[in-house]
């Protein structure tokens, strides 16, 4: 027998629940349905084209129209504002918006009376200077509609701004766009559902303002009297044209939330999520880094860079033009804050910027010259591929058929020009990453910032893009800092590694050094390698963690230093080892993974910090690792590097 299933895939909601809930959906049915069964159907018609009616109906259209046109003017601002800017007595503020709402709207009546009344407290000034008179007016009835509507507008806008994350704007002024323009062409249309929900409901909520209208504008025919005052008064004359312009104010409000269902808090979806329901982008062509034929020329202007920066972050950074910095560290290090510390977006930090012969500290980061490329990219996915490229050219005044070539060219020196016309969640993580590059390369900056922009792509896409980075970054003229947690990254892209450490600068140096001679143990362990911190002694290294380490070049006593050890010279037994090694340790095997073809066996002790050695899998099948097992390592004090940190 077939078995029936159920439409509900979600759990049965508990009767204690469920009864009040259906309770609650029948008393807000309930009114509504009052207003069908006693509407006249056959004298809706002419109830509704009545002259009281139809002047009542157009006098409210234009008023709510008005008061929608006040509220985006001054209420798309304040959202942003609430949203954007820390301020005092920004709490108080979002009160003062949320205040219509749940005031009673006679109460607001009377506010507005006793502000714009001829006895209020701008009411003289205003018919005095302006011979303006708000009461009993048609103005007095938008003024009123817009004070009741307008926070709609504002808490709609404010919800759908909090869910731009602020990398779209950071970028779009990394790319030497304006406030201005940044907000219009790039804050206004990521936020277009949450501003059209908004002002949707502002203009509903508006067409059906009632108590601050006729307490503050009077109830007059054609001047004040909207729609609703008028099935006031039709309540009082006659009860059956009073319902049918009800039924009408009903489906105009059922119309707009439908319209609007789901689309409340309107907040823009994120890139993200783009991708995720995109359709799946086709295969990436090859890409062996070859210039197209028709590559933008080298820059003719070079900029060095120097920068001392102050605050959570404190460093002195010197750097000639064509150089390429990768800057590495623990999570917190201060990576992130430097960048956004030479962009000028961050308090934390303060960077005092030279670049070549321009101080740009004062400048505002859209006149600073520095491009930004974050981890994701932060493509605008209003734009397509073309017109993301295009965006810093723009900005920069460059005319549009001229910056749509420049673009062009850009999108093909990079192996993309075949995706122009995309939308960024039609690209693939590959592509959109050298769509971003792209963009930012066209917007002709003096500083470059790629942070972790190769993270998110997987491992054949990342070796693809890091070679078409690096043919790229030979011919910029200006610096390059890179934030990478990956050392491929690193020694391939970089010629100089900073590495930082709680903002403080522990390492600059070439990868070369870098890499033979860790002084942060984060980085040894990005290398792959075993890092022990402790103090220098004649002999070695007392370990902070407890333990000693013999070393064939000690340091000088007291030393603070760092013992470095590569995995491959970690030795593996299963009794304690004779002979030559002067550093022996009991210990556990922890666990066992897969390096390339080799396996990284982690051995914790009590003698000893922790140690990562690095055998063939046949060893580790004749010695018979596994997790638990017991086992004795041991390092030859050759083997072991000291250096002072």
């Amino acid at each position: 027998m077939k078995q029936l299933r159920s439409r509900s895939s979600g759990p049965r909601p508990p009767l204690a629940l469920a009864v009040p809930a259906l309770l609650a959906v029948v008393f807000l049915m309930l009114p509504l349905a009052g207003i069908l069964a006693r509407t006249s159907w056959g004298e809706l018609g002419a109830h509704l084209t009545s002259p009281g009616t139809t002047q009542a109906l157009k006098l409210s259209l234009l008023v709510s129209a008005w008061a929608l046109g006040l509220s985006l003017v001054l209420g798309v601002p304040l959202a942003w504002l609430l949203a954007r800017v820390d301020f005092p007595g920004k709490a108080f503020v979002r009160s003062l918006v949320l205040l219509p709402m749940v005031l009673p709207p006679t109460v607001g009546g009377v506010a507005l009376l006793l502000a714009f009344g001829r006895r209020g407290l701008l009411g003289p000034w205003l018919e005095d200077t302006f011979g303006v008179t708000l009461p009993f007016h048609t103005s007095g009835a938008v003024l009123a509609a817009t004070f009741v509507a307008m926070p709609f507008l504002v808490i709609s806008l404010e919800g759908a701004l909090g869910g731009l994350h602020p990398r779209y704007e950071e970028t779009a002024a990394s790319l030497g766009a304006s406030p201005v323009r940044v907000f219009l062409t790039v804050t206004l249309p990521m936020v277009a559902p949450g501003l059209a929900a908004g002002a949707a409901l502002t203009w509903a909520r508006a067409l059906g303002e009632f108590g601050a209208t006729i307490t503050f504008a009077g109830n007059l025919p054609g001047t004040t009297q909207t729609l609703p005052l008028q099935v006031y008064l039709l309540l009082q004359d006659s009860p059956e044209a009073a319902t049918s312009v009800s039924l009408l104010l009903l489906a105009i409000a059922m119309a707009v939330l439908v319209a609007l269902r789901g689309r409340w808090a309107g907040a823009p979806r994120s890139a993200e999520a783009s991708h995720r329901t995109a359709e799946e982008p086709g295969p990436e062509p090859p890409d062996d880094g070859t210039p197209a034929p028709a590559a933008p020329p080298a820059p003719r202007e070079s900029w060095s860079l120097h920068a001392e920066v102050t605050g959570f972050d404190q460093l002195t950074l010197d750097a000639e033009p064509g150089t390429t910095i990768a800057v590495v560290g623990p999570n917190g290090a201060g990576k992130t804050t430097l960048l956004r510390a030479l962009l000028g977006l961050t308090p934390r930090a303060h960077a005092a910027l030279r670049l070549g012969d321009t101080d740009v500290s004062g400048l505002p980061p859209h006149r600073r010259g520095v491009a930004w490329v974050p981890q994701d990219g932060a493509l605008f996915p209003h734009l397509s591929a073309l017109a993301n490229t295009a965006y810093g050219l723009r900005a920069h005044g460059v005319p549009r058929a001229e910056s749509r070539r420049s673009a062009l060219r850009w999108l093909g020196r990079l192996g993309v020009g075949h995706l122009a016309g995309r939308k960024p969640a039609q690209l693939s993580g590959g592509q959109a990453q050298r769509v971003a590059l792209a963009r930012a390369l066209a917007a002709r900056p003096r500083l470059l910032l790629l942070d972790e922009p190769l993270a998110a792509l997987d491992q054949t896409t990342r070796a693809r893009v890091r070679h078409t980075l690096r043919t790229h970054l030979d011919g910029f003229g200006g610096v390059c800092l890179i934030v990478t947690h990956d050392p491929v990254e690193a020694v391939s892209l970089a010629d100089r590694v900073l590495v930082l450490d709680e903002g403080r600068v522990l390492q600059d140096a070439p990868p070369g050094e870098v890499t033979r001679h860790p002084r942060s143990p984060w980085v040894a362990r990005m290398l792959g390698r075993n890092a022990w911190p402790g103090t220098a002694t004649t002999d070695g290294l007392r370990l902070s963690g407890g333990g000693y380490l013999v070393a064939a070049e000690p340091l000088p006593a007291g030393t603070d230093a760092l013992a470095v050890i590569g995995p491959e010279a970690v030795s593996v037994h299963r009794g304690r080892p004779s002979g030559s090694p002067r550093n022996v340790w009991p210990g556990t095997v922890r666990e066992i993974t897969t390096s390339g073809s080799r396996l990284r066996v982690l051995v914790s002790s009590t003698d000893a910090p922790d140690l990562v050695s690095e055998i063939t899998p046949q060893a580790a099948a004749e010695l018979g690792l596994a997790e638990g097992v017991p086992v004795w390592t041991s390092v030859k004090a050759t083997e072991a590097t000291l250096v002072p940190r």
